[in-house]
């Protein structure tokens, strides 16, 4: 159901009562708008009490208001452009003192992700990314940051990652060719989701690889895709949205897969360090 409320909204307005069709009607209408209001200023809106919303939202089979809102939440975040994103983000932050209200919404989205974060899962990719013989990762858009992140640190504790540039659609597909069972995908995407990501993973999926997502939530359509998926929180930021989170989780990929592969890491950095020092890469610390 929460998947589909705007449906349910549309196709049970013969059975709703007055004030619950004038509800029904107004989020249908203004969905980006009511995802981020309380009952109460709904209510207040399309003229009807706060008791009529939250009664409405049981009605419906939640548990409340609010269970009802974060659902129309995490269903429309892939549907809100750019400029709606500003116009919501007028009510949701506070520009009195941006910096708190920012930082204050990453640290919420960091112990959201720590709560929800499925162990036998994140163990899962640690695996993958060790036993494979290739690995591939793609992140589109502002997920190109993720992607390439992750993909500087693996390659320095094992061979064979490629991070996958977003050029064209078609030289995506080039630059994974070759991938086959035994290589493990690793798909990276938020809202808005890239649709060149989903199907960069369905190719490799079919050409026997393993598929892996780092993706918001069940609703990404990555997670019915791949072979293992990992949550990180990813709350809409004004127009952007925030990658504390995913990137605090993928921080604990790295480090997992190389305390897996501690001999060879140690070998590995002893080694750049040498030729750091050679090649003058660092300045040299103050002594």
């Amino acid at each position: 159901m929460e998947n589909d409320l705007l449906s349910v909204l549309a196709r049970g307005s013969s059975k709703f009562s007055k004030g619950q069709r004038v509800i029904a009607k107004y989020i249908l209408n203004n969905y980006d708008k009511a995802a981020f209001m309380t009952a109460g200023k709904l209510g207040r809106i399309v003229g009807v009490s706060e008791s009529t919303v939250v009664r409405f939202a049981a009605e419906l089979g939640y548990d409340g208001y609010p269970s009802m809102r974060k659902a129309l939440q995490e269903m429309i975040r892939n549907r809100l452009t750019s400029v709606q994103r500003i116009e919501v983000a007028k009510s949701m932050i506070d520009d009195t003192d941006l910096v708190k209200s920012i930082i204050g919404s990453d640290m919420q989205n960091l112990q959201a992700t720590l709560e929800l974060l499925e162990h036998d899962s994140f163990n899962k990719l640690v695996d993958s990314i060790v036993e494979a013989k290739n690995i591939y990762i793609v992140g589109m858009r502002t997920s190109t940051s993720l992607a390439t992140f992750l993909g500087l640190y693996l390659n320095l504790l094992r061979d064979n990652v490629n991070v996958v540039h977003d050029t064209a659609a078609s030289e995506i597909y080039e630059q994974i060719i070759r991938i086959s069972t035994g290589d493990l995908f690793i798909g990276i995407s938020f809202p808005r989701y890239s649709s060149h990501t989903v199907d960069a993973m369905q190719f490799a999926k079919k050409m026997g690889a393993k598929t892996a997502a780092i993706t918001d939530s069940s609703a990404s359509p990555l997670n019915g895709i791949a072979d293992v998926c990992l949550h990180a929180k990813s709350d809409m930021v004004s127009f952007l949205d925030s990658l504390v989170a995913p990137m605090s989780l993928i921080n604990a990929i790295i480090v997992a897969v190389g305390i897996r592969n501690k001999e060879r890491v140690s070998e590995t950095f002893e080694r750049l360090e040498k030729i750091w020092s050679e090649h003058d890469v660092y300045e040299p610390a103050e002594r």
